[in-house]
């Protein structure tokens, strides 16, 4: 996914973190976590509820045991199949344009770790997000309901097919890159609606944003470059 600038995880920030442990609750992540929100917002997100959510998100629990000390610098990880946990700057940003409230049902494609789940878990009403690996799918299911974040609904099944049965959804963001973004889930994305996605093969991606307007006509903008994994249909 998007590799922009990084924050280089030093001994001496891990050392700050571990004294500051008692100052944060017993949380030693909390100084990164700090950290990395205040580079997010030098980069122009400022929804003070995306930079509040961001803060209290632990994503280190997300992650295998092994990657965990460096759940907070800004860089996507691999969390195995071939996936890997957004970048915290680009999760930050993409739930920013998808301009999510407490009112809102949210569509996403691509649960992973289930990290950007949580995210928009704590700014919407309920989140039904789809993952084809079943590893994943189980795995981010048990670590979300572990967190406590009961309204999220995942499923493992072919996202390009989305989740017709819950449809129209307000909100809709997808966490793999399409070619093009697949026509049942434009039609799936509610009169007024965003829909939030990566699109192209790799080298070629840009991230884009889709309004649907009360009429159904659809207003499409590029946001700019990135780099995410491919969308893989269901049988593939």
């Amino acid at each position: 996914m998007h590799v922009p600038a990084t924050i280089r995880l030093t001994g001496g920030l891990m050392f700050l973190a571990a004294i500051a442990a008692p100052l944060t609750g017993g949380d030693p992540f909390s100084p990164l976590r700090e950290q990395m929100v205040r580079q997010i917002e030098d980069r122009g997100v400022r929804n003070p509820d995306i930079l509040r959510v961001m803060r209290a998100t632990p994503r280190h629990l997300f992650l295998p045991g092994d990657l965990q000390s460096g759940a907070y610098q800004d860089r996507p990880l691999p969390i195995g199949y071939d996936a890997t946990i957004s970048q915290p700057y680009i999760v930050a940003l993409m739930t920013e344009l998808l301009e999510p409230a407490k009112s809102h049902r949210v569509l996403e494609i691509g649960t992973g770790s289930g990290y950007q789940a949580a995210v928009l878990a704590q700014l919407v009403d309920h989140v039904y997000t789809i993952e084809i690996v079943p590893a994943l799918a189980q795995s981010a299911q048990q670590t979300l309901r572990r967190l406590g974040y009961s309204n999220v609904t995942v499923r493992q099944g072919d996202g390009y097919r989305g989740w017709p049965e819950e449809a129209p959804f307000p909100r809709i963001i997808l966490t793999a890159s399409p070619p093009e973004i697949p026509q049942t889930l434009v039609d799936q994305l509610a009169r007024g609606g965003r829909l939030v996605a990566p699109v192209g093969r790799m080298g070629s991606q840009e991230l884009v944003l889709i309004e649907k307007k009360a009429d159904g006509s659809l207003r499409r903008r590029s946001v700019g470059p990135v780099a995410f994994v491919p969308m893989k249909p269901g049988g593939r």
